[in-house]
């Protein structure tokens, strides 16, 4: 789970408005595959040998869906998942991203956590706290603190940055619109974006680890979960894990990328919004809802 937050935090607020409509106008990729699945019934996972629908959330792996009928979306930064060993697999949604962006999107259970490098890598950890800053307060941050490491750096080194940012300029005055948006992407000052995924009780132990404690942090404005398991007794504030990158990519998109938002990461929802959907309709018919 990942938390969204609209509470005011040193004189400021992270939202001003009211939460925003959950899931609305996503543009998806037919979930044909995945209802053609349900009715074929659960398999045994071709690695593991569990009994899987749609995909193993062991093994990262897609059951009964054809591969060439299931979306993948290409990132701008670099996804690391950290999932609190007592996290039970089958509940978590972080298999969504690493199954929907496989190049882009990499799980680990702690304690291992990813190699960080705050020196060479510009790196976020999205979790709410005191000092952390909202997605649209990132491109100054970043901006601000490659202008101090660049005024404490040697003569020399400095000397050669400038040479590389020159040669990278030449060369994006003539890249052809095909790699205008590759050529952009490089220039983010945002590399990799790291997530826990746990239950709120259970945040405390990864969050409080020495290895993230020089991330920035970053909190995501106030947003209502979809999520079926909703803890209870927390805000509906608390979202999944695959609503959170949802939610931070999108921002990320309009306010350091500087581009209209067009639904380009909407199908990291594909499985996320298919399931609720069947959940819903199964309540539904229970009575329940």
């Amino acid at each position: 789970m990942a938390h969204s937050t609209s509470s005011q935090q040193d004189g400021r607020t992270a939202d001003s408005g009211p939460p925003e409509p959950p899931l609305q106008g996503l543009v998806l990729a037919p979930h044909t595959p995945l209802e053609s699945a349900q009715l074929a019934g659960r398999m045994k996972c071709p690695s593991c040998s569990g009994s899987r629908m749609f995909y193993c959330y062991t093994c990262c792996c897609l059951v009964g869906v054809n591969p060439e009928h299931v979306p993948t979306v290409k990132l701008p930064v670099k996804i690391d998942i950290i999932k609190h060993p007592n996290e039970t697999d089958g509940k978590s949604t972080a298999v969504h991203a690493k199954l929907i962006a496989p190049d882009d999107v990499s799980i680990y259970t702690y304690p291992c956590i990813p190699e960080l490098d705050g020196q060479t890598q510009n790196v976020v950890l999205v979790f709410p706290g005191p000092d952390a800053m909202t997605v649209e307060e990132l491109q100054t941050y970043f901006y601000k603190t490659e202008g101090k490491r660049r005024a404490e750096s040697p003569a020399e080194e400095r000397r050669v940055k400038k040479l590389k940012v020159e040669e990278q300029r030449e060369s994006s005055h003539t890249c052809t619109p095909e790699h205008a948006d590759e050529s952009q992407k490089h220039t983010c000052p945002v590399q990799r974006v790291i997530f826990i995924d746990s239950t709120w009780n259970q945040t405390t132990r990864i969050i409080t680890d020495e290895r993230l404690q020089a991330l920035p942090q970053v909190e995501l404005k106030s947003r209502k979960t979809c999520f079926w398991r909703h803890q209870r007794g927390s805000p509906d504030t608390y979202l999944a894990t695959i609503e959170a990158i949802y939610y931070f990519l999108k921002d990320f998109h309009v306010h350091c990328l500087l581009r209209e938002y067009r639904g380009e990461y909407d199908n990291l929802l594909f499985f996320y919004s298919f399931l609720r959907k069947l959940i819903s309709k199964a309540k539904r018919d229970a009575g329940k809802s």
